[in-house]
């Protein structure tokens, strides 16, 4: 019998061999999942922070020149507690969706002309995805 063949006593047979494998691959693609998913919550937050934060809070009630943006993922529009909002975004109808939030922050004043924020908007796709997986993330925490 050569070594390391299937009929010796404890050696893994093929099955075996292919069972260790698949686990391996599972375990190795949550790892990198985990890993992608951490550095677009890092990029989402880093996007707040440059793009967001000078006018909104992530505390909840907590009004700045805009309204806290807790929760804001599946909200009306106009709806933040003790903020006074224009009549074109009070009015919109919006309800703030990913994709609605995609748009919007692409260009706010081309899809709710009115619209007091004077923010011009998040040109890159990417940047607008971290920055509301960010948000959702947050209201969730």
């Amino acid at each position: 019998m050569a070594f390391g063949t299937p009929l010796m006593p404890g050696y893994p047979g093929r099955a075996t061999r292919a069972r260790r494998f698949a686990l391996s691959a599972v375990v190795a693609g949550a790892f990198v999942y985990g890993i992608a998913a951490a550095q677009a919550g890092e990029r989402g937050e880093a996007v707040f922070k440059r793009n967001c934060s000078i006018c909104h809070s992530l505390d909840p009630g907590k009004n700045r020149v805009g309204p806290s943006l807790a929760g804001v993922v599946g909200r009306p529009a106009g709806s933040a507690f003790g903020f006074h909002y224009s009549s074109a975004n009070a009015g919109s109808g919006i309800i703030w969706t990913e994709d609605k939030l995609d748009d919007y922050l692409a260009d706010p004043q081309r899809m709710v002309p009115g619209t007091l924020m004077v923010f011009p908007g998040l040109k890159n796709p990417d940047d607008r995805q971290a920055l509301i997986k960010f948000l959702e993330e947050d209201a969730a925490n």
